[in-house]
């Protein structure tokens, strides 16, 4: 991760290491092609606005060579900054002030995408009477499985991954769609309604994924 800003810094590291995976840290850019061509990191989280080098050098720098994943973090999110990134080489950009619960999540289906996960990381999730597995995307609801569609999955994976903690519409549809949304928030209430359906004995009084009025959605062990 090369980032100035010491507080993000150990902020998302400290996200990321909860979650099984190492971080290597640069301060500038001009160390943070050196790390990256020291270690030869399996993703890269970059500021645009870097001391000595910007982040769209050391996109390009890197990918010129392999093919790492790259994610930029930056508080410029105008249209031309956005495309300069992708132009770049870069796979994904998320911007200032961010969810990190959302940024893992994103490095999460980065990694995924590649075929690489951290050691420490779990791929099959069992909490409430429901079983997903990440790998063959399958759902067990009370030893039976059920069909659910791409988003429903990736919603429900959301949810299990950190049971307990409330997320907004917004940070679930990021967590989903892998980048920022813009437009409809409440589009997220049709998915959640229809997921319920599915694993919710009495989806009118659901037990496992509740509302939090005013706030969003929990899963609720």
């Amino acid at each position: 991760m090369v980032e100035d800003d010491a507080n993000v810094r150990r902020l998302v590291a400290a996200y990321l290491e909860r979650e099984g995976y190492e971080v290597i840290e640069a301060a500038d850019g001009r160390n943070g092609l050196v790390e990256a061509e020291r270690h030869l990191p399996d993703l890269l989280i970059l500021d645009l606005m870097l001391p000595g080098l910007s982040g769209l050098e050391i996109a390009r720098k890197v990918k010129a060579k392999r093919d790492a994943a790259i994610l930029i973090l930056t508080s410029r999110g105008e249209e031309e900054d956005v495309l300069a990134g992708f132009e770049a080489g870069v796979d994904d950009y998320l911007t200032k002030p961010f969810s990190p619960k959302v940024l893992v999540a994103r490095v999460r289906a980065l990694l995924n995408r590649a075929g690489l996960m951290p050691s420490g990381s779990d791929d099959r999730f069992t909490h409430a009477g429901i079983s997903l597995d990440v790998r063959t995307r399958q759902v067990e609801v009370d030893g039976r499985m059920v069909d659910l569609t791409a988003t429903e999955f990736d919603l429900l994976r959301v949810l299990m991954e950190h049971p307990g903690w409330v997320f907004t519409r917004e940070q679930l549809l990021e967590g989903v769609t892998g980048y920022s949304f813009i437009g409809d928030s409440r589009t997220i209430d049709v998915h959640v309604g229809n997921l319920r359906k599915k694993v919710e004995e009495d989806p009118v009084q659901p037990k496992r994924i509740q509302t939090v009025r005013g706030v969003g959605y929990r899963f609720q062990v």
